[in-house]
């Protein structure tokens, strides 16, 4: 029996509808977390991770809808594309007053609360409770909200000791530890690892001091000459640079590294680079070991307090990450690395252990998953479906066999996008218009597609829109792309630019 707080936690209470305890972390991309493969495998400190997989489902293809943090999370709440919740950029903030699937449950008869990051500007809605980082959040002595001191003066707001991934489950088992014991719950538990600047407490502090970690092999991709892109993408200079201004002005800097300083100064750019991804990997996994470990925490307390059986426990993060492949940091992009999202469920009373599922799931999805467990009918705004079948292994036959994601915040470097990937390829549109959305260059880029085959090129290394042996294939998934933009009201009428671009480059 666990003893926590000082209080015995042996729960007797049983309730019919599931649990849900939803736990999210930003940017653990899949490559560091174990499971997935990949040249980080043997490293990774996963433990819990692996136990959750080994105990549930995980997800092969699990995709976001705008590889984003705000974005992807009011898309994870209300179950829409950017285009309907009118989130598209890290600018934009969730209304109060849209739709999400926490008033859904409360208004149903479940407890809900949220805590750590939220990062969606406006006050929680549909949450007993809350409790949430300010904007990004802090990794250490992190400062918290609460519906007390939300529109209070930042002197009023709470702060809490200690390394926020610790701090956030500890606040999550002592909401669980006094929540009332007559209703369902649903918690939100959102870490702020392993966001940008990937630190890391003590204990993980001398994680992979004495060695090289792989490189992965396009972690030399200088140019977007090599493999046919439009575009330069978000380069792991730009990672290094930010290193080094920490390093001369820590006090100034908007963010606060680990394990500075640290400068590339007097290498060559093959050095440089290298010693760059060595620091991010490094500390990005470290940042997820901590993760790791409070995920025990709360697994530990489920089976102790006799919630395991009953209780839907989900990790996953909001979008993927770019750790050194094509030379990038950073996300954003419909590349695989950014684009997928890692996802666990583990649900003992229905779900099979240790399974893997291939079918193609969207963040849209999670709320009407949500609804269909609460035995609710999954309300009309909502865009995604529920996949309670698919993971019992009964995919229903209609189900989805392309993907479609759209990026909106256009710059020079990333410019703004649309595409559609299924199991076997992806093709894209760079459009590089800023379309007047908040946060965007007004610089436009010259239209560009890409287009991938992902069986024979994984990685996506070579742009295959011009070789002539794909232009039925192509042509088929821009007819299926433009159906799904149809489907999800997402046609761009209202941009004159866009269409005059669809027409002179659509064919």
């Amino acid at each position: 029996m666990l003893i926590f707080l000082g209080c015995k936690i042996k729960e007797k209470h049983k309730v019919k509808k599931p649990n849900i305890l939803f736990i999210m972390s930003d940017d653990h991309t899949s490559q560091a977390w174990g499971i997935y493969g990949g040249i980080l495998k043997d490293y990774v400190q996963n433990q819990n991770i692996k136990r959750l997989a080994n105990e549930g489902i995980t997800l092969n293809n699990a995709f976001c809808t705008n590889s984003i943090c705000v974005p992807s999370r009011a898309s994870i709440l209300t179950g829409q594309y950017s285009n309907k919740n009118g989130v598209y950029t890290l600018n934009d903030a969730l209304d109060s007053d849209s739709l999400n699937i926490a008033k859904v449950l409360n208004k149903n008869g479940y407890q809900t609360a949220i805590i750590g990051k939220w990062h969606l500007k406006k006050e929680p809605s549909g949450f007993d409770h809350y409790n949430i980082l300010h904007d990004q959040g802090r990794y250490w002595d992190p400062i918290l909200k609460t519906p007390k001191n939300f529109h209070k003066p930042s002197a009023e707001w709470d702060v809490h000791k200690g390394f926020s991934t610790d701090v956030i489950t500890h606040l999550s088992l002592e909401w669980l530890n006094r929540r009332s014991k007559e209703k369902p719950f649903m918690l939100m538990t959102h870490f702020k690892a392993t966001h940008e600047p990937f630190d890391f407490p003590e204990r993980f502090k001398d994680l992979y001091t004495d060695i090289d970690l792989p490189e992965p092999a396009s972690l030399f991709d200088f140019s977007p000459e090599t493999t046919g892109r439009s575009f330069i993408g978000q380069k792991l200079e730009n990672l290094s640079w930010r290193y080094e201004q920490a390093s001369n002005a820590p006090d100034k800097w908007w963010c606060k590294y680990p394990e500075l300083p640290f400068y590339t100064k007097n290498m060559d750019s093959i050095a440089a680079r290298k010693a760059t991804y060595q620091k991010l990997v490094k500390d990005f996994l470290r940042s997820g070991a901590a993760i790791d470990d409070n995920i025990g925490k709360i697994l530990d307390y489920l089976e102790a307090s006799g919630l395991a059986d009953n209780t839907i426990v989900i990790y996953t993060a909001d979008q993927g990450y770019f750790l050194g492949e094509h030379g990038f940091f950073d996300k954003r992009l419909i590349y695989e690395e950014s684009l997928r999202m890692p996802f666990i469920i583990r649900y003992p009373k229905e779900i099979p252990s240790g399974k893997r599922i291939d079918d193609i799931i969207l963040n849209i999805d999670f709320p009407a998953l949500f609804a269909d467990y609460a035995g609710i009918k999954v309300p009309g705004s909502i865009q995604g479906k529920s996949f309670r079948k698919n993971l019992m292994g009964k995919t229903p036959e209609n189900w989805r066999t392309s993907a479609y994601y759209r990026y909106w915040t256009n710059d020079t470097i990333r410019p703004g996008h649309f595409g559609i990937r299924n199991k076997k390829y992806k093709l894209v549109l760079f459009y590089g218009q800023s379309l007047d959305m908040t946060g965007s260059s007004k610089e436009s880029t010259a239209p560009s597609w890409e287009f991938y085959d992902l069986e024979k090129d994984p990685h996506e290394n070579n742009n295959a829109y011009n070789d002539n042996s794909y232009s039925k294939i192509i042509k088929k998934m821009k007819i299926e792309l433009i159906k799904l933009r149809k489907e999800y009201e997402d046609t761009d009428a209202q941009y004159t630019i866009l269409q005059d671009i669809f027409e002179n480059h659509w064919n």
